[in-house]
């Protein structure tokens, strides 16, 4: 019984392109997931043109109970629709489809920044993670009223 390694397609199509030294996105290429920095190359423009916003990233706080939607404000008009207070956030989780609320402290209020945005500035949105059900590199939808961001990958 022969017990080489057989190679399938992926691996010989993979060693082939690394042997000719091209560029391949190595985390794309090893896992076949998406990474944040190449989720913002393939949609930050449409949200800057579209929404008025660079989205910075989620990232896990608070050791891993909360989440940090990050974003910098490029046209204050456009990116109003983040900061009305009339529409409630959610982090949407994929693998599960629970819906992430922004907790509310009782002497603070909602962790979420509504002041009227300046450009250039950096802007937050705190979610708690209960559990921590979502981890690092797993991908979440940010639903503000009509704003939506599919795909996001947690850091």
């Amino acid at each position: 019984m022969d017990w080489t390694p057989r190679r399938t397609l992926s691996t010989t199509l993979l060693a082939s392109l690394l042997a000719s030294g091209a560029a391949v996105p190595t985390a794309v290429a090893m896992t076949g997931r998406e990474t944040a920095a190449s989720w913002h190359e393939r949609h930050g423009e449409y949200f800057e043109r579209n929404w008025g916003v660079d989205i910075v990233g989620v990232h896990r706080v608070s050791s891993g109970f909360m989440l940090r939607f990050d974003y910098r404000v490029v046209d204050p008009g456009r990116a109003a629709a983040l900061t009305d207070r009339r529409a409630r956030p959610y982090l949407i989780d994929e693998a599960t489809q629970t819906a992430l609320a922004v907790p509310a402290m009782e002497n603070i209020g909602e962790l979420r920044q509504v002041a009227p945005l300046e450009a250039n500035r950096s802007y937050f949105v705190i979610f708690g993670n209960p559990g921590g059900l979502v981890k690092r590199g797993g991908r979440v939808t940010l639903v503000i009223g009509n704003f939506r961001a599919a795909g996001l990958v947690v850091e």
